[in-house]
């Protein structure tokens, strides 16, 4: 994951999200949500891909590599949820 979270961090996230929210004209929130996970998931194992010479060296690694990407999605899941738990009227009202 990237470290430390800075300016373009943020960027880069914001953009993903207003594509997401862009998309849910088209369809629901969840499956836009669904859409974003696939899609984190596939460069995440790609990503993981790059860092070895071969299917088999990968292979190897396969748990730790799961086990990074889980816990890093749930650390930021965690942040976020307990935002909004904290925030809930101001983010959850913002357009009244």
């Amino acid at each position: 994951m990237a470290e430390p979270f800075d300016d373009a961090f943020y960027k880069r996230a914001d953009a993903h999200i207003h594509l997401a929210n862009e998309e849910t004209g088209e369809a629901s929130h969840e499956a836009v949500n669904a859409s974003m996970m696939f899609a984190s998931a596939r460069f995440s194992a790609f990503l993981s891909a790059r860092g070895f010479k071969s299917g088999e060296a990968m292979a190897a690694k396969r748990d730790e590599t799961v086990e990074y990407f889980v816990a890093g999605f749930r650390q930021m899941f965690e942040g976020n949820l307990d935002a909004y738990i904290r925030n809930f009227d101001a983010y959850m009202n913002a357009k009244e």
